[in-house]
């Protein structure tokens, strides 16, 4: 089968008076929409108990709960400058990693959120139970800040997803031109094919767990998740399967390459997505099985802290085998282009 060849990355178009208005909105969006999340961040490493009721487990150690607020202040400031970088004109000169690790964690953070939460509200309406900690223990937070944090979130991945979009396609999108019969044949695709396999079967055991705990297993669970067992955290352990599932399929889908029609955009962008969500939801919750934990029945099983580690292992290798993809298609572009 005769395969097409990658046509040398063309030139940037200015972009049209729109597309200004449009990037100049989503990054206002962006902007505002963290305020509601740092200020409530900064209040409370103030001192303030806002959004804490009395007998919070938050309460319980200050100095870690002050270093995890000043974190995640950074975190979501980090926000503020991604923003920018995607809608100055010195953004298009930062390394691609530079840009592209910060962009990879926000969307593994922020993407189960952006699908978890309305599902959640979802159940509730329908008459599904979704509540905190507090319902079985000790109260954690007031339920007003979930939806004054989640729906900042939301906005923040919509704003940051769609600026990204733009972004990319401008700087990288003749990487993902065409379809996936139209590939070029590459002698590294044993290789990715053997690391997608090894990928897809080692995401088998998070993915399977999830599934599960979904389904309403207790297997592997710790006392205290058990008791908060709800519909709404079922729908959480589904979302989780999910990206698993599809962080799996799209790497494998990309590296067998059948001759296809399906464009080659889908399958990176799904393997950015779901690789992003499993490995960073994987160390965001290695990182709390880290915390201070008093109660013994919130102490993480072996298993729990076994899913996680799996989960950023597949997770990083297929944004590996990812990047790797794209810098070999880079590559093959500057070889195909004009010779001095």
């Amino acid at each position: 089968m005769t395969r097409t060849p990658l046509a040398p990355a063309p030139a940037p178009e200015a972009a049209s008076p729109v597309t200004n208005r449009l990037r100049t909105s989503l990054r206002a969006v962006a902007i505002v929409s963290c305020l509601p999340y740092i200020t409530l961040k900064a209040a409370w490493i103030s001192g303030s108990h806002l959004g804490i009721p009395a007998g919070s487990p938050l309460l319980d150690h200050r100095t870690s709960m002050a270093v995890a607020n000043g974190a995640s202040v950074l975190m979501d400031s980090a926000v503020v400058v991604i923003a920018l970088l995607l809608t100055q004109a010195w953004g298009r000169r930062v390394p691609a990693w530079l840009l592209a690790l910060p962009m990879w964690v926000a969307t593994g953070l922020l993407l189960p959120i952006m699908t978890g939460y309305p599902l959640q509200l979802l159940v509730q309406a329908l008459g599904g139970k979704t509540v905190n900690k507090g319902d079985v223990g000790r109260p954690f937070l007031d339920e007003w800040v979930f939806g004054v944090v989640y729906g900042g979130f939301i906005l923040q991945g919509l704003a940051l997803g769609t600026l990204f979009a733009l972004y990319a396609r401008d700087r990288w999108g003749h990487l993902w031109q065409g379809t996936l019969r139209e590939l070029p044949d590459s002698p590294t695709a044993p290789a990715l094919r053997a690391a997608a396999v090894a990928a897809s079967l080692i995401a088998l055991v998070p993915g399977t767990l999830h599934l599960l705990w979904a389904a309403g297993s207790t297997a592997g669970l710790n006392e205290g998740r058990i008791a908060e067992r709800t519909s709404g955290s079922a729908v959480l352990e589904a979302v989780f399967a999910l990206f698993v599932v599809v962080t799996a399929v799209a790497i494998l889908v990309l590296a067998f390459r059948r001759d296809s029609a399906l464009p080659l955009w889908a399958p990176l962008a799904l393997a950015w997505g779901g690789s992003g969500a499993t490995a960073c939801w994987g160390g965001w919750m290695s990182i709390a099985s880290l915390s201070d934990i008093d109660d013994i029945a919130d102490q993480p099983t072996a298993t729990m802290v076994l899913i996680y580690a799996v989960q950023m292992l597949v997770g990083t290798l297929v944004m590996t085998l990812g990047a790797y993809f794209l810098a070999e298609r880079s590559a093959t572009t500057r070889a195909a282009g004009p010779r001095a």
